[in-house]
């Protein structure tokens, strides 16, 4: 029963996985060729790139069609210089990249443009924009198009004039000067000089000075949190992965072949390092299948899957066709003619014979192992482009390893229990729980559109019968295809009916609105519910919270939890702020977001963290992944992707990172009725102690 809970939440934690922001792994300069020069030359101005270790990005003369962004240059006109052709790219490679299937051009280490100018007046400021995007070579990760702001000093003389810092016998040494670039997205100021116009770059990328505009304490504390928060994530999700692994040795398909082929290695020389061989190509298939998923992914995958209705209907459909496949209603298996030519390929023996009688393992199991996988890689599709691939090395470690140890200790194999009806319990619960997590995906789609199909009484009505059935299930009143007859209950099945029928028992309160704090982050919102007698007397015992004197923007689309009142627009929250005088508590949610939910039943219920939000904030809460497309005239074109944003889901996504620089879920911040931070933001965090102490700051700084 443990590794079913462990492989419920496993596939829940995926969910949950919050999006980071990676710094920059580029470095701009720029600088003259010749300085100081005369009115009427022409000189060139070097730009200059130092990119980080393993890090590219594309030359601006790669073609727009292939499918990265290319580098762009802007200069805007000027009396002071005319351009003289193109911006030109020096010392450009050209690499095929699988990924885009051709040749893109691109550079790697370092980058140097030159852009010819005439010189019309006296000494000043060349200034410019570049538009670029940089890819990992090491997982394909590409971050969203930057712009960065180029600027340097041109000293020039007028023709007839002497030249500063001469003698008769020629120029002296003049130092070029410092330039400055300033890059929006983390709104750093940073001084660079390179001496030479291709520098050698070290592996490692010099760490940029910055100054952060906005008052915070110690920003350094917000990435840190959120490296924490991703980390847990992804080892919660591989301890799943493991745990899905040593379930699916329990299915049918799998659990009989396991003697037989430790008896097979056994009875042969070299018995044991074969079995190991064995188990590094089970390893490796799967592994294989995860890389192959990670090609598809990265983050604006991961946005695209979280909030999408598409991919949220599909994973809903994968997850309900399996579990219905794992209750016996039909089989899904690979055609035979597979099957049988990795078997015949399996008997010539030797290492290439190994590896095929581990591909036929795979294949002829995938009818009971094909459902696991297929959930976890739906699992892993919103996160890294590495979680599959490490999600497959978990999951095939654990079925993979019972192999090689039974080899290498066959005096084990006494101590398994027989095969049996057993098995085919194990799949049918695995139906069950699979048509459970296919309901998930619905909600959040649900949610996102507006379209009020799985409200939480209706949510909660679908799992109590699912959990219900299963309770009955091990108490032998339920049978299904493939299951033997039972003629008298087990005690561990008697224990797991128990712990089922208190989960459900659990659950029915949720029906009338409480709570349900251990499930808070899997359910719809508690604002949902039609009926909510929990909401009715929490609203009655906050009644001293301030009455909001304006009507709410929005107010018919998104509720706060808990009766609290507030603003769902970012304008209309700091415009109050200003004429109550208070401080203002950005809450950046959505409708999909697990923790979000999480926070607000464990965190915002705690009476202390309730008074201050009522007394001493004005709340707003702006949903990044909401889909309602606003009126033509809202739109707006980002000046950090420069994609149009048509809905509020993506001008709240976009505010929080053009003015915030972050793009995690949740993330509070404490603002000043300018938008100014009044402190570091903070993230997902259930310490009750931590949030108030957060929130007291705030007020402390306002």
């Amino acid at each position: 029963m443990k590794s079913f809970l462990a492989l419920v939440v496993g596939l829940f934690i995926s969910l949950t996985t919050t999006a980071q922001i990676r710094k920059d792994p580029t470095n701009w300069s720029v600088k003259v060729d010749k300085q100081p020069t005369k009115v009427g030359d022409v000189v060139s101005i070097q730009i200059q790139v130092r990119i980080a270790d393993s890090w590219h990005i594309y030359s601006n003369d790669l073609n727009p069609d292939i499918g990265p962004l290319p580098t762009s240059f802007k200069f805007p006109k000027s009396e002071n210089y005319t351009l003289v052709g193109k911006t030109t790219p020096v010392g450009v490679r050209e690499v095929f990249e699988e990924v885009w299937g051709t040749k893109v051009r691109q550079f790697e280490n370092k980058a140097l443009f030159v852009q010819k100018i005439k010189v019309l007046k006296p000494t000043f400021t060349f200034a410019g924009t570049a538009e670029y995007m940089s890819c990992s070579s090491k997982d394909g990760t590409c971050l969203p198009p930057a712009e960065v702001d180029l600027s340097t000093e041109v000293k020039a003389i007028a023709s007839t004039g002497a030249v500063p810092g001469t003698t008769i016998t020629g120029v002296a040494s003049t130092p070029a000067p410092t330039s400055t670039v300033t890059k929006p997205t983390s709104e750093t100021t940073v001084a660079a000089m390179m001496p030479d116009p291709v520098p050698v770059v070290s592996d490692t990328v010099e760490a940029e000075k910055s100054t952060v505009s906005e008052v915070i304490s110690n920003p350094e504390e917000v990435l840190k949190e959120e490296a924490e928060a991703s980390d847990g994530s992804l080892g919660g999700f591989l301890l799943a992965a493991f745990l899905s692994g040593l379930v699916a040795l329990l299915t049918p398909c799998v659990f009989p072949i396991i003697p037989a082929t430790v008896s097979f290695f056994t009875n042969q020389q070299g018995g044991q390092w074969k079995a190991l061989l064995y188990g590094f190509f089970i390893i490796a298939i799967y592994v294989l299948i995860g890389t192959v998923v990670s090609r598809f992914n990265g983050p604006a995958f991961a946005n695209f899957v979280s909030t999408h209705w598409v991919p949220n209907l599909l994973f809903f459909a994968i997850f309900f066709i399996f579990g219905l496949s794992f209750l016996g209603l039909f089989e899904i298996v690979l055609p035979n003619s597979l099957i049988n030519q990795a078997d015949a390929r399996s008997e010539k023996g030797g290492i290439l014979g190994i590896f095929f009688m581990a591909f036929t393992l795979v294949l002829v199991s995938f009818s009971c192992t094909g459902p696991i996988v297929g959930s976890l890689l739906v699992a892993s599709a919103g996160g890294e482009v590495i979680k599959p691939i490490l999600g497959m090395a978990a999951f095939s470690s654990a079925f993979a390893v019972p192999f090689t140890l039974f080899a290498a200790f066959p005096q084990w194999l006494r101590g398994l229990p027989r095969s049996g009806g057993w098995l085919n319990s194990v799949k049918v619960v695995l139906g069950f729980l699979e048509l459970a997590l296919a309901f998930k995906f619905l909600s959040v789609a649900d949610q996102v559109y507006h379209w009020h199909l799985l409200d939480r009484e209706v949510f909660l009505s679908i799992w109590i019968v699912i959990f219900a059935l299963i309770g009955f299930y091990f108490l032998g009143k339920l049978r299904l295809p493939h299951d033997s007859e039972t003629k008298f209950i087990s005690v561990q099945k008697l224990l797991m009916a128990i712990a089922t029928f208190s989960f459900v028992v659990y659950m029915i309160p949720g029906l009338w609105g409480a709570p349900l704090k251990a499930l808070s982050g899997y359910l719809p919102p508690e604002t949902s519910q039609d009926f909510n007698l929990h909401n009715q007397q929490s609203m009655g015992s906050t009644s001293s919270q301030p009455t909001l004197t304006e009507s709410i923007k929005y107010a018919d689309l998104f509720h706060f939890p808990r009766g609290f009142q507030g603003f769902f627009d970012y304008q209309q929250a700091l415009n109050y702020s200003k004429k109550v005088g208070k401080p203002v508590f950005i809450d950046f949610t959505g409708h999909g977001c697990v923790n979000c939910r999480e926070m607000e039943a464990r965190v915002w219920s705690d009476p202390a963290v309730m008074s201050r939000l009522q007394n001493d904030y004005v709340l707003v809460a702006l949903y990044v992944d909401d889909k309602t497309e606003l009126p033509e005239s809202q739109w707006y074109t980002s000046t950090y992707d420069g994609k149009v944003k048509k809905t509020i889901g993506a001008q709240n996504a976009d505010l929080q990172i053009t003015k915030y620089n972050n793009n995690a879920q949740p993330h509070y911040c404490l603002v000043n009725s300018e938008g100014k931070l009044l402190v570091s933001p903070k993230n997902y965090d259930r310490d009750v102690a931590n949030f108030v102490a957060f929130l007291d700051a705030g007020k402390a700084k306002s």
